[in-house]
């Protein structure tokens, strides 16, 4: 990987503490991959540089719109549920049902287009298929990539890139971000593009550890022994040692104070293992398990955390791994009377249990705590090796192992029973009843349970990526590193232009052109994060090295009593920005809790710094570190042949209504680890389905030549 030098790393560090952002909506834009030619407006004013020359088109060109994410009142156009009677928002005008919102409004001003709402409210996926038969009734549909690629390479669609030389904005984005070029590119051999990409986010971490840190500070911190007025016992130990029981383990962390790097060691010859003596000891009171921790943390890190030893899990010089999260988990569920005055507590939860789109949170959480790649992949379960291949981590021996690690802290009831019962019941009041300790999640969304749900001196907070070991093909034996895989880069659903939509309409194809070149623009990107003027302040704030807008006064006052002070809902719900394209971090920076931005800087200074270390969206020197592109140049002969790999789609679906053998493994665990990668390559077509995208990405790689 290329390291920065430490002068270099801090600088990086400082401006990147300021802007991390990690919520449901977008993450950091490292600077040189998006470089607009000029300073956003601030005022709102006439876009920068768009519609460009060559573009032109009638005033008043009529686009018919089939656009939207997800739902029907995350359309361009509000819905009878959002506006109701009517809403009236920060610009002192009241819209109705059927009307554009305002960013919408504003793009009409500004490139003198007008919209039709064609779209039926449906997923990328099914919002396409409804039209896919009638595309001549719409002129942009939204649709995942793989099938506007398919129908790109019917004819159906309109090949962006033919017309990239009339887009400045949106091709200097892609010259800038290779990844991006080849996760949209649907032929190889001709370089065609049949969709405008979505970024929710990009080159930024996403999902981040979360957890009670009041709670591991009550229990670690202080002189003298923990004492509790009651506790009950520790389950009969199953789980067994990840990391080493005996030696050293030098890992580098970011010092306390954020000012740079140092190593610290874990001296398993002086402080043991702690679950190794945890095991040892059997089942033991919480008191006891509790001391136990503190005692192993003196003597394993020889006395570097002080009195303050939850700044292993919490502080910016955190050094945790699956071992360490293990023993507090015991101490955490072992001590419920002391942490939440009652007689239990769940450990590790998942945000809703009954929704498998969130419940897959739990296995991508075990990829970081075990050092498994592809379980939190950008597609399906890909990752790419240091020799450049290609592997499926349905594939592999160490996802069921970490599958079994997993279901070793189920064994003792170190998960939350709804997690076990796929329960009805959500989840989502363990925070505000005390009753759940840690997940993995968006940290914006979910720190903002610090305002909603918490009360004074009870914290919510992201924790620093957990130690692991990670086989980069550096090292034979792993490499003891911080390695995040949820790394935001293009999503995979877009908008597409229909070929027979807008005919031979010169005025209409060059309307949608323009409009997704604006949208890269400097006041694009603005305007489809923060909505139109209204809803910016005058001032501005250094985001990312560069000036952005901070939101208005009746913009904060707003988001919090419409949407609850969630960014996302907010935006796409009443302002009708982040639905599509490349969105702007500093919107949802301004809208993320005290405790939000506390978390997710420690992690960013980290990132900043190198110690922790992530996918490279681009071709790194090491394979290993390259993100694997989101879509990959398959043929519809090839999709349809991994479409009919029943057992790959059905039993790792990770849609919300499916069902994924990994979270089953993980509630009843696996008998052969290397049996279970074994049937998934050779009886449910593991190896031709490999074979396929080995071939995709030996094209992507061999078109990058021609391109870089």
């Amino acid at each position: 990987m290329k390291k920065l030098n430490s002068l270099a790393a801090m600088l990086l560090a400082i401006a990147m503490t300021a802007c991390l952002l990690t919520g449901c909506g977008p993450g950091i834009q490292v600077e040189p991959t998006n470089a607009p030619t000029q300073q956003p407006s601030q005022s709102g004013g006439e876009a920068t540089d768009a519609p460009s020359k060559g573009l032109e088109y009638a005033e008043g060109t009529e686009l018919r719109m089939a656009t939207g994410y997800n739902k029907p009142n995350t359309g361009l156009f509000f819905d009878a549920e959002t506006a109701g009677e009517g809403v009236t928002l920060a610009d002192g005008k009241t819209y109705h049902t059927g009307e554009l919102k305002p960013t919408w409004v504003e793009v009409q001003n500004q490139l003198k287009i007008t919209f039709k709402d064609q779209y039926q409210g449906k997923s990328a996926s099914e919002e396409f298929d409804f039209w896919k038969e009638r595309l001549n009734e719409v002129d942009m549909v939204s649709g995942t990539a793989t099938k506007l690629t398919e129908n790109g390479e019917a004819g159906n669609m309109v090949n962006i890139a033919e017309y990239l030389d009339l887009m400045p904005n949106f091709k200097a984005y892609l010259e800038a971000n290779p990844i991006v070029r080849l996760s949209i590119t649907g032929n190889t051999d001709t370089g065609a593009i049949y969709f405008s990409p979505y970024f929710d986010g990009v080159d930024d971490i996403e999902r981040m550890p979360l957890m009670r840190t009041d709670w591991v500070e009550k229990l670690l911190n202080g002189e003298g022994e923990f004492t509790a007025s009651g506790s009950n016992k520790t389950a009969a130990p199953v789980y067994q040692p990840y990391m080493p029981t005996s030696g050293k383990v030098e890992i580098d962390v970011v010092k306390a104070d954020g000012s740079g790097t140092e190593k610290v060691t874990k001296d398993y010859d002086a402080g043991g293992n702690i679950v190794d003596k945890m095991n040892a000891a059997g089942s033991m009171d919480g008191v006891a398990a509790v001391n136990m921790l503190r005692t192993y943390i003196d003597e394993a890190y020889g006395g570097y955390y002080g009195t303050d030893r939850a700044n292993l899990f919490v502080g910016q010089n955190a050094a945790w791994d699956a071992d360490e999260l293990v023993a507090l988990l015991r101490c955490v569920v072992a001590n419920p009377q002391t942490l939440n005055g009652t007689d239990s507590v769940q450990g590790l939860f998942t945000r809703e249990d009954n929704n498998n789109q969130r419940r897959v949170d739990m296995f991508r959480f075990a990829g970081m705590l075990f050092g498994v790649r592809g379980l939190e992949s950008r597609q399906d379960y890909l990752y790419v090796d240091e020799n450049n291949q290609l592997r499926d981590a349905r594939q592999e021996a160490d996802t069921y192992e970490a599958m079994n690690y997993m279901n070793a802290m189920i064994q003792e009831g170190l998960i939350s029973k709804a997690f076990i019962d796929n329960s009805e019941e959500s989840s989502k009041t363990y925070l505000e009843n005390d009753l759940g300790f840690m997940h993995y999640d968006y940290n914006q969304t979910q720190t903002l349970m610090n305002a909603t749900a918490l009360q004074d001196g009870e914290k919510y907070m992201a924790a620093m990526v957990p130690v692991a070991r990670w086989y980069d093909g550096t090292n034979a034996d792993g490499v003891y590193m911080r390695f995040t895989e949820s790394w935001r880069s293009v999503k995979t659903d877009g908008w597409g232009i229909s070929k027979a939509g807008v005919g031979d309409s010169t005025d209409k194809l060059n309307a949608c052109l323009a409009l997704i070149d604006f949208a890269y623009s400097a006041e694009g990107q603005i305007l489809m994060s923060y909505g139109p003027e209204a809803w910016r302040s005058s001032e501005t704030f250094l985001f990312n090295g560069k000036e952005m807008p901070k939101i208005s006064e009746a913009c904060e006052k707003e988001l919090w009593e419409l949407a609850n002070g969630n960014y996302t809902n907010y935006a796409r719900w009443y302002l009708g920005s982040t639905l599509s394209f490349l969105k702007s971090q500093a919107f949802e920076y301004q809208c993320t809790h005290e405790v939000g931005k506390e978390g997710a800087g420690y992690i960013s200074t980290a990132i900043g710094l190198g110690t922790i270390k992530h996918p490279e969206l681009g071709m790194a020197s090491n394979p290993w570190y390259t993100i694997v592109p989101t879509v990959l140049p398959t043929s519809k002969v090839e999709n349809d042949k991994v479409a009919g790999y029943t057992e790959l789609k059905e039993r790792f679906d990770q849609t919300s209504k499916g069902t994924n053998m990994l979270l089953d493994l993980i509630i009843n665990g696996v008998q052969d680890p290397a049996a279970q990668a074994a049937t998934v390559a050779n009886d449910w077509s593991g190896k031709q389905y490999l074979g396929i995208k080995q071939g995709a990405w030996e094209k992507d790689n061999a078109y990058y030549e021609t391109i870089k």
